[in-house]
Parts: C-alpha cells; sequence; structure tokens
C-alpha cells in the first residue's frame, strides 16, 4: 500500500523531548502516514482531510474542541498510556470519535515493583546493600541483616 493511501495519524513529533519515540514512530510509519502537529499548522486545509486518528503520547498533542473542530475525518483517538484523565471523553465523544488506552499494559510491571518494594523494606535491603559497600565495621553494634530468623531458608536478601 502506498503512503498515500495510508490513513493520517497526527503526532506532535518525532523524538527530542515531547515527541514519539523513533522506534514507536517506524512502527506507526508501517501502518499509517505521520503527520507531525509542526506539519498540520502549516497546512491545516490538506492535511486535516487525511488525518483520520491522532496518537497520544505522554498526554501530547493536547486534545481539546478547535483541534477537534479542524479534524472532519477523525475516527479515533488512540492513546498510549492507561489512564484517560487528560482527555474530555464527554467533549471527544460528542465528535463521534473513539477513545483507545492500554488499560492493562503495565498492571504486572506494577505488581512486581511492588512486591519488590515490600520485600527490600521488610528485610532492609538498601541497609544490607550499604552494609556490603562500607564493611560490617561502619555497622558495628546493630543487627544482622536478613539472619533474624532460626530458618535461614525462609529469608530472602537480594532476588
Amino acid at each position: 500500500m502506498a503512503e498515500e493511501e495510508l490513513p493520517g495519524v497526527l503526532i506532535l513529533d518525532v523524538g527530542g523531548t515531547h515527541g514519539v519515540l523513533e522506534d514507536l514512530a517506524a512502527l506507526l510509519k508501517k501502518h499509517f502516514h505521520l503527520i507531525t502537529m509542526k506539519e498540520f499548522l502549516g497546512n491545516k486545509e490538506e492535511m486535516s482531510k487525511k488525518i483520520q486518528s491522532v496518537f497520544v503520547f505522554e498526554c501530547r498533542p493536547t486534545i481539546d474542541r478547535e483541534l477537534l473542530e479542524s479534524l472532519p475525518n477523525l475516527k479515533v483517538i488512540g492513546n498510549s498510556g492507561v489512564g484517560v484523565d487528560h482527555l474530555d471523553l464527554k467533549m471527544i465523544s460528542s465528535f463521534g470519535v473513539r477513545v483507545t488506552n492500554t488499560p492493562h499494559a503495565v498492571a504486572d510491571p506494577t505488581a512486581d515493583i511492588g512486591m519488590a518494594l515490600m520485600l527490600a523494606s521488610a528485610r532492609r535491603l538498601v541497609e544490607g546493600n550499604v552494609l556490603n559497600f562500607l564493611g560490617p565495621s561502619y555497622f558495628f553494634g546493630i543487627p544482622h541483616f536478613c539472619c533474624d530468623r532460626d530458618d535461614l531458608s525462609e529469608s530472602i536478601f537480594g532476588m
């Protein structure tokens, strides 16, 4: 399919501080004709007809009434994050535009980090790591780390 036939997707930019990551942009280019906000603002009349989707990355571009009114063929706004609090869903739906997001994309990693933080806190992992680098003489007189149980098989140190 030629690039002209691909549906247009509006993005803020590629790379830089707030733009879509370059690897992600390469993936999007397989299915869409990427139109940056700079290109769109430079030629609103022509570009507005091509754009069928907006890809919101890190809450950008901002979706407001003015933008929605200028995109007559807009069908969907794809949000790259979990939450949609930054989007006015009622206003967007009044234009007949759908919104997508990735609600469970980070559920497992969040649970993993939560468990790691609980274990690190319960087993004094940070203090144990400092002891490892500074040596036992620095912490003379404090309880030993991770060896406060009779059965060492129940102790967890590191992972």
